[in-house]
Order: C-alpha cells, then structure tokens, then sequence
C-alpha cells in the first residue's frame, strides 16, 4: 500500500515565510501569496496570520498591504501594538503607513532563493 503525499498547509507556509522577514523590514500580503504561488490570495495570508497561536511568536507586524498601510493592527492586543513594535526595530511610521515602504520593503521571491 503506498502512502498518500503529505497534505501541504496554506497556513504553516505562510508563517514559515513571515518567520523569515528581518527585523526592520516590511513585506506585503500579496507578495507572501504570490511567493507561496497563490497570486491573489493576500487575504488568506492575513487569516493566516489571524490565525496564528500567540504562543508561535509569528512577527505578523512585520506584514503589512501592498502600500505599506498598518491594515492588520486591529488584529493586535491594543491598536498601537502593530506601529509600536515596528518602531522599535527602526521601521518610522506615520499617519499608520511605513515611511520608506519601497527601501523597506523585504520580497521573499528575492530573498529566498
């Protein structure tokens, strides 16, 4: 009897990937899902991370839209948490938008070859 093919899990991609963001880098949703072959499915990465148990440690703040917008915030435990702990790794924010989105900006179809 031959095995079935291990299922291969949306979820668990994406935060494999998230887990490789820098600190003081920026990504977006759809360049996540693109990277994971799934072009256009950039809600699915931010369920995802939704999704993910805050005992993983996923550094979802480091996901934001494909303009750099803070869309995720309100998935933190206050509405500044996202902006502050960017800020802590240097990532300057205003107006809840990454200043230097494109400098700052971390594609993972470049950066994991």
């Amino acid at each position: 009897m031959t095995e079935k093919p291990e299922k291969k899990n949306f979820f668990q991609d994406v935060y494999q990937v998230v887990e490789q963001i820098p600190a003081g880098r920026v990504t977006s949703y759809g360049a996540i899902a693109s990277y994971l072959g799934s072009k256009g499915s950039a809600r699915m990465v931010g369920w995802a991370l939704i999704a993910s148990h805050p005992a993983i440690q996923i550094p979802a703040h480091r996901v934001v839209n494909r303009v750099g917008m803070l869309t995720g915030s309100q998935h933190f435990d206050y509405p500044d948490a996202m902006q502050e702990r960017l800020e802590l790794e240097g990532v300057k924010v205003e107006n809840n938008q990454v200043v230097e989105f494109q400098k700052l900006f971390w594609d993972p179809a470049k950066e994991l070859l």
